[in-house]
């Protein structure tokens, strides 16, 4: 992806030992964003609010670390964001919650407006452009560590809206928390462009930054499922700018019955250790626990776990064991239980060939198949999750089962494409997601 200099500043490479310190510190960083917006907001903060849209945040990481992200700038300065959400569930209001988890500095935004979107385009319709407050100023900064959130915006928000959300960087600005993949280009373009209908020549690219969730004041009864997962989740391998990931085919199916569904992938995320983004079990309260509404999780872990020890993403790392995901699984599940939230595991798909003919070596051998198997058998036979999605079974080729069947993959044998991730969504059935007790149709 191109960038423009007057836009950017080159990549560089970042500190390691940092970038690790940053990981294994954020998840303690999360400063309840209610003690920072101020009583200045004249409209009243009740609500039904339930999240309907999210992009769960991670750190960059070092520009020689992964042949990953390479055309992601190191920096902005002066410049507006441009990025598009599709809204799960509608409401009366919304909020907008922008992140400095991962920066070392505070985070200038010199203004934030959101509209509806027009089409499949970045273009916008001025008539519905709305100014994001903080504490009643349109202009705010957001301490390292901290997620804010917005005051509440008078917008109607209709179930399945696609929504514009552009952020103006006056300063100059680190890009230390973002969103990497997601399938959805943001646009960035010089000045302050934050009320043009269009944005004139943008860069484009395939991240999300600062921006990590949007809320919706719905009415009472909406709630949410959330899935946890990977890039299987985070929809690597689906059409980019198409809405077509897993979770999206399952938002549509949903927004009939207010459920929203969130999508908490991340590519490259691991459940155990870091990796391309904090590990679940250290995630976990932000991305699933703390979130008002949430109904059931669907969890689909431990793919990376098996596949990156040894491989070019982790060439020292030992070899994963089943025992170990499986005491990984434990906890999140006594976790949500905890909350009284509903959890659903998702077998792991096969991933034998998976990166051949990238700069990417050793992602899957027999071995670590075998742990594969090993871990859906427990998943499947154990009884410890509510209920189980067989991931596996829609995926694999009957005719040689270490395999993605062709049909469904989209290329690189480890990630479905449009038609796998439709499969998938199809085969979370309402018993799954909540039970005989309760249905998605009420």
């Amino acid at each position: 992806m191109r960038t423009n200099p007057s836009e950017a500043i080159p990549n560089r490479a970042s500190n390691t030992t940092a970038s690790s310190r940053l990981l294994r510190n954020a998840a303690q960083a999360l400063v309840t964003s209610a003690a920072l917006v101020g009583a200045a907001s004249a409209e009243p903060t009740t609500g039904h609010w339930v999240d309907t849209w999210t992009a769960s945040a991670q750190p960059t990481w070092a520009a020689d670390a992964l042949p990953l992200a390479k055309d992601i700038p190191d920096s902005l300065a002066d410049s507006t964001v441009r990025q598009i959400v599709r809204a799960s569930i509608g409401g009366e209001r919304l909020r907008v919650v922008l992140s400095n988890e991962y920066g070392t500095t505070p985070l200038k935004i010199g203004g934030v407006q959101v509209a509806k979107s027009i089409d499949e385009t970045f273009d916008v319709d001025r008539s519905t452009n709305r100014i994001v407050t903080f504490g009643g100023r349109e202009t705010t900064t957001i301490p390292a560590g901290v997620r804010m959130v917005s005051d509440p915006v008078a917008m109607q928000v209709a179930p399945l809206a696609r929504l514009s959300v552009s952020l103006y960087l006056p300063e100059h600005t680190p890009l230390t928390t973002f969103h990497w993949d997601g399938r959805q280009h943001a646009a960035v373009v010089s000045g302050n462009r934050l009320a043009s209908g269009r944005l004139a020549e943008p860069s484009m690219l395939d991240a999300r930054l600062f921006l990590s969730d949007v809320l919706v004041d719905a009415p009472l009864g909406a709630r949410s499922v959330v899935a946890l997962g990977d890039s299987i989740t985070d929809g690597r391998g689906a059409t980019i700018d198409a809405d077509r990931r897993w979770t999206d085919y399952l938002a549509r199916r949903l927004a009939r019955d207010h459920t929203a569904v969130l999508n908490a992938g991340i590519s490259g995320a691991r459940m155990l250790r870091d990796g391309m983004g904090v590990n679940a079990l250290a995630r976990l309260d932000r991305d699933v626990l703390s979130r008002p509404g949430v109904r059931t999780v669907v969890v689909l872990l431990g793919t990376n776990d098996i596949g990156w020890p040894g491989s070019s993403f982790a060439p020292h790392d030992a070899p994963m064991t089943a025992q170990a995901i499986v005491d990984g699984y434990r906890q999140l599940i006594e976790r949500a239980h905890m909350r009284g939230i509903r959890v659903v595991g998702g077998t792991i798909a096969p991933f034998e060939g998976a990166l051949e003919g990238t700069p990417i070596h050793g992602y899957y051998t027999d071995d670590k198949d075998a742990v594969r198997r090993q871990v859906n058998a427990w998943i499947r036979a154990s009884g410890a999750f509510d209920a189980v999605v067989d991931f596996d079974a829609v995926l694999r080729d009957p005719a040689q089962p270490t395999h993605m069947l062709a049909r469904f993959d989209c290329g690189d044998h480890l990630h479905p494409n449009d038609a796998g991730d439709a499969a998938m969504a199809a085969a979370l059935t309402d018993e799954i997601l909540f039970g005989h007790a309760q249905t998605a149709s009420r």
